[in-house]
């Protein structure tokens, strides 16, 4: 059977979450997807002390990031047809022994193979998201998923810092070991405060995953959103791998530990959305997406004049990296809060969705960005940003003026069992008739074989004594 809480207009006998939960999976949100943000400011450390080239100890990106959209395309769906406190509880585990592997790991192979499976565990936030939609009242839903996408946002942007001060302290590998025990120690605290989280779907595995492209193909408010997704992690992508050279370059000339720190405006940015959910849960959700597009064009406007160097510069770019982070939560926000409203029951097939959509946006913005910015510059890739968030601009244009529909759908495999049900009442109610019919027509032959018996019976009788009569007359 389904989850009851899980279908329209049964959310609003749902509690409201405590503070505290929804703190705790902000949390474990930020520290699953840092796990794989974690060796970027490591790379040429990781390099030297392995002993091969940057080009090869940079593939320690690529295998996590692979890892993470395998799950993302694979894994995730689970979240609708598995017991999910338990599901994110083993995925934790598994990210703390996975974590422990690339900390041990003894040549450059054995750590793409240990971060490989890093990132497979790391998207145990893209379950715990519409988890906590699912355990969230109607009323709170918007405010609830924009305060744990908060936390993802800050893990992200926090990893680079974290692991530029561990490696200070220690070396590469330390990193690994810290980020294992925050995931211990996260699994096994879930497991003890949150309670059991049925799914909402017994659905076949296959089916499981061509259910989300049957999704994609019969709706046109989440292909827009994912259009849109692609859009916004576009831009966030195309600033975070440009900034970088920027930075590094002769307008500042900064070191690895003050580029990290940039990230610290970032953070600023995902704290200010959850403003956007809780707009979200008073039915603004489209004054929620134009909003954050409108930042999102305008944002590479001010950080073009980065460009310029100084501190003039400087502050552009800060105020610039704030902009871009708020309207790409916003967005986010935005997307999440309509489609778990309008797709109550497959809320991790529609993260799986939104996420392999962004992630496509996210490789395609990221090499227009690294083969543009040694050709054009800052500015180039600023004009590149403007472009990609137009393109989301025009999505939005076509949505406002053609509105998806955007009222929760019933589950099919609800209404599936709903009609088996009324069919089967319906045929034992026929069998019933059926049965009362052919009691009742064997009763009624019953009936006329006593009553032409016992016609039988008493009109020999009488033919008997008439015929006594006829001969004695």
């Amino acid at each position: 059977m389904n989850d009851p809480q899980s279908r329209p207009g049964a959310a609003d006998a749902r509690p409201s979450l405590s503070r505290a939960m929804v703190l705790l999976l902000a949390v474990v949100c930020g520290a699953a997807v840092a796990n794989i943000y974690y060796a970027q400011p490591l790379l040429p450390v990781i390099s030297r002390a392995l002993g091969v080239s940057e080009g090869a100890g940079g593939l320690v990106v690529t295998a996590s990031q692979i890892g993470y959209a395998i799950s993302l395309a694979l894994l995730v769906p689970l979240g609708d047809v598995l017991e999910r406190r338990r599901l994110v509880s083993v995925l934790l585990g598994l990210s703390a022994v996975a974590l422990l592997g690339a900390a041990a790991a003894p040549s450059l192979n054995a750590l793409y193979a240990a971060v490989a499976l890093v990132g497979v565990t790391s998207a145990v936030a893209q379950i715990v998201v519409p988890m906590a939609a699912s355990l969230a009242a109607d009323h709170e839903r918007g405010s609830v998923v924009g305060t744990v996408m908060s936390g993802l946002l800050v893990g992200i942007m926090l990893a680079r810092t974290a692991a530029g001060v561990l490696a200070q302290f220690g070396d590469w590998r330390l990193v690994f070991v810290f980020a294992a025990g925050v995931m211990a120690i996260l699994a096994l605290t879930l497991r003890l405060v949150l309670r059991p989280v049925p799914p909402t779907q017994h659905t076949p595995y296959p089916q499981l995953l061509r259910s989300v492209l049957t999704l994609v193909r019969d709706e046109s408010l989440l292909r827009r959103r994912m259009g849109l997704a692609a859009v916004g992690m576009g831009c966030f992508t195309v600033l975070w791998t440009a900034s970088s050279f920027l930075l590094a370059g002769p307008a500042y000339g900064y070191g690895p530990a003050v580029i990290g720190l940039f990230g610290l405006a970032g953070v600023v940015g995902a704290v200010a959305a959850v403003t956007a959910g809780r707009f979200a849960d008073r039915g603004r959700g489209r004054q929620v997406a134009t909003g954050g597009l409108v930042l999102l064009t305008g944002g590479w406007g001010v950080l073009a004049f980065a460009a310029a160097g100084g501190p003039g510069g400087l502050v552009a770019l800060i105020l610039g990296i704030m902009v871009l982070n708020l309207a790409q939560q916003a967005l986010l926000i935005s997307h999440q809060s309509v489609l778990y409203r309008r797709i109550p029951h497959a809320r991790s097939r529609v993260t799986t969705a939104l996420m392999v959509a962004s992630f496509a946006g996210s490789t395609v913005a990221s090499a227009l960005a690294s083969a543009l910015y040694p050709v054009a510059g800052w500015t180039g890739v600023c004009a590149l940003g403007g472009v990609i968030a137009l393109i989301g601009v025009g999505i939005w244009t076509l949505e406002l003026r053609r509105p998806s529909p955007s009222d929760p759908v019933a589950d099919p495999a609800a209404v599936t069992e709903t009609g088996a049900a009324n069919e089967y009442g319906m045929g034992r109610a026929n069998e019933h008739w059926t049965d009362a019919a052919n009691e009742y027509g064997a009763g009624a032959n019953r009936d006329g074989e006593h009553q032409a018996g016992h016609k039988r019976r008493s009109g020999n009788p009488c033919r008997n004594d008439s015929e006594k009569e006829t001969a004695h007359a």
